[in-house]
């Protein structure tokens, strides 16, 4: 194994490394010296920036899901333009890229790791699927203010379908990938069907394309 590798941005590349072991191996193929092979680097590079594994994987997941949080205004901004199942089509299809459905089930099969998670950040047990929830609960906010989904739309249960379906949507595949736009499409337009037919706002008109 390497020992003299000197890593500029050393945590940015262990990231990186554990990312793609992650989408190659799995939750079970991510290990310590997985990732330092990946990198290229001796194993104690890794254990000079975090005091553990958990420590690093604690990083991996929160420098994830704050990339996330590009997403999360996009989504907020969409709100009012498009139809309201596309702009969600669009925003799950992100949300549960392969990098944050790889990372769902490395949170939940170790305890540790969800420990570190709340520690750092309110309600980081789950990162990820937080972050999925702040931004679809905010965006269906927007929507009920502008009209464009019913004044009585029960946001956190709509929001708890949306993304709850969606990540079982995203992950429980037989077939390698995403499922395409369709099938998200689809699932999206029945979970939001009544919320969008019941809205009745005097000049503001109804959604077409559902």
């Amino acid at each position: 194994m390497p020992t003299g590798v000197h890593l500029r941005d050393a945590r940015q590349q262990l990231f990186d490394a554990a990312e793609r072991v992650l989408l190659r191996d799995g939750p079970n193929g991510l290990t310590s010296r997985a990732v330092t092979d990946e990198a290229g680097c001796a194993k104690g590079v890794l254990h000079r920036h975090f005091a553990d594994f958990d420590a690093f994987l604690a990083g991996l997941v929160l420098d994830r899901a704050a990339r996330l949080e590009t997403q999360v205004g996009a989504l907020r901004e969409s709100a009012g333009t498009g139809t309201v199942t596309g702009n969600l089509t669009a925003a799950l299809t992100t949300l549960f890229g392969p990098v944050p459905v790889a990372i769902i089930p490395l949170i939940t099969f170790r305890d540790a790791l969800r420990t570190r998670l709340r520690e750092a950040r309110p309600g980081g047990g789950i990162a990820i699927l937080a972050e999925a929830t702040t931004a679809v609960s905010a965006y269906l906010a927007a929507e009920r203010e502008l009209g464009r989904i019913a004044a009585d739309a029960d946001i956190d249960s709509l929001t708890l379908s949306l993304v709850g379906g969606g990540h079982l949507l995203f992950a429980d595949r037989e077939a390698p990938g995403p499922p395409d736009t369709v099938a998200v499409e689809r699932f999206v337009a029945v979970a939001v069907a009544d919320v969008v037919r019941r809205k009745r706002v005097p000049g503001v008109a109804r959604e077409t394309a559902v």
